[in-house]
């Protein structure tokens, strides 16, 4: 289940000054963490942007020993460790720039299924908890994974209500497994696992649920997800954040706006304000706005007696062929594929696009309709 990999990079990402940015940097240029580690630091530095301080504590045995412990604990604890550079994450995650180099798996994420978050204020009213209530209700149908943050108010309500659907969930933490914060929501984790859904953190079992561990858990929440819904939120909360990684990863943000003299829909009128979210309207509209309503459905209440075939040139086909077998794959990941340049590629999609063949989303990626 785990290899020497996973050892080499639990110890390198625990080295003095190798964040995720220069851990990335690090692989990429030498393949593996093991290569970074046995490589003399002379050679290392050589890579663009990485000088000697950065590289000074690799090779220390104390993160081997640690990096040990961990997957010890992993061991015991059935926690699966994701490694960014082998493409373990979920395709979106992985495309952001300062996604986790590690991400530690309790229970199952089926990437096949698009994901959803929802995020909001510890402090959610009743006009919040009415509008998950409705989202997921309206929504059962559609094969989906929720994603939130699983803290107290809103997030509990997301996971709550996605259980109560039969809708898988994800609760992204902001602490090692070896604690639980709050406390209070600790049943609520072991449902989801029992529910088929999972359990996802960066942090190894020697982070404690430090505040600013918080701002960090959101950029994975905001990451991992074609579009986040931010439900409610006073000026400067969490979600604030999680909103302004989503936009920064090129997402959709969406937020529910409410009174200008209620607190918690302060925050989420503001972002609407800022032209950093689409305001919800209806709940339909805004399924129609993620991609849930097929769009060829719709065609077919429209014209009922109509049937066109359309002939497909030789590179049209190819590409619909590799996206309808490969759903949601990004521009990138289809390039590599058929070994065609994403600027060569994107002329094409658009003709799908106009055909009604192909549907993208934000993060360019690409789902056959």
């Amino acid at each position: 289940m785990y290899s020497e990999e996973h050892l080499y990079s639990i110890a390198l990402r625990e080295c003095n000054f190798i964040g995720d940015i220069n851990f990335f940097k690090l692989v990429r240029r030498f393949g593996t963490a093991e290569n970074v580690w046995k490589t003399h630091k002379k050679e290392l530095s050589k890579t663009d942007g990485i000088g000697t301080k950065i590289i000074s504590d690799i090779g220390n045995s104390e993160h081997l020993k640690f990096a040990e412990k961990e997957i010890a604990f992993c061991e015991k604890n059935s926690i699966k460790i994701n490694l960014r550079h082998q493409n373990d994450f979920p395709i979106l995650l992985k495309e952001c720039d300062d996604a986790p180099a590690i991400l530690y798996q309790k229970g199952n994420f089926d990437t096949k299924l698009k994901t959803i978050s929802l995020v909001g204020t510890r402090n959610i009213t009743a006009y919040g908890k009415k509008f998950i209530e409705d989202f997921f209700e309206e929504s059962k149908s559609h094969s989906y994974i929720s994603v939130s943050g699983l803290a107290l108010g809103v997030d509990k309500e997301v996971h709550e209500q996605s259980l109560n659907h039969q809708i898988p969930t994800i609760g992204v933490l902001a602490h090692g497994f070896h604690t639980f914060y709050p406390s209070k929501n600790r049943k609520l984790s072991e449902k989801i696992l029992e529910e088929n859904g999972g359990l996802l953190t960066e942090f190894n079992s020697s982070r404690k649920p430090d505040r600013e561990n918080f701002i960090q858990r959101n950029r994975i929440i905001a990451g991992i997800s074609p579009a986040t819904i931010v439900v409610e939120t006073a000026f400067g909360g969490g979600s604030i954040s999680t909103a302004t990684f989503a936009n920064t990863y090129n997402r959709d943000v969406f937020a529910l706006p409410g009174k200008i003299t209620d607190k918690y829909s302060q925050g989420c009128n503001h972002l609407i304000f800022q032209n950093k979210a689409t305001a919800i309207s209806t709940i339909k509209d805004l399924l129609d706005l993620l991609g849930f309503n097929n769009l060829k459905e719709k065609m077919e209440e429209l014209f009922p007696h109509s049937k066109i075939t359309i002939q497909l040139s030789e590179n049209q086909e190819l590409i619909y062929k590799n996206i309808a077998e490969n759903p949601h794959i990004s521009l990138d990941d289809l390039s590599e594929k058929i070994s065609v340049p994403s600027h060569k590629l994107l002329p094409v999609i658009l003709e799908l696009e106009l055909l009604g063949k192909v549907k993208s989303f934000s993060g360019r990626q690409f789902i056959v309709i």
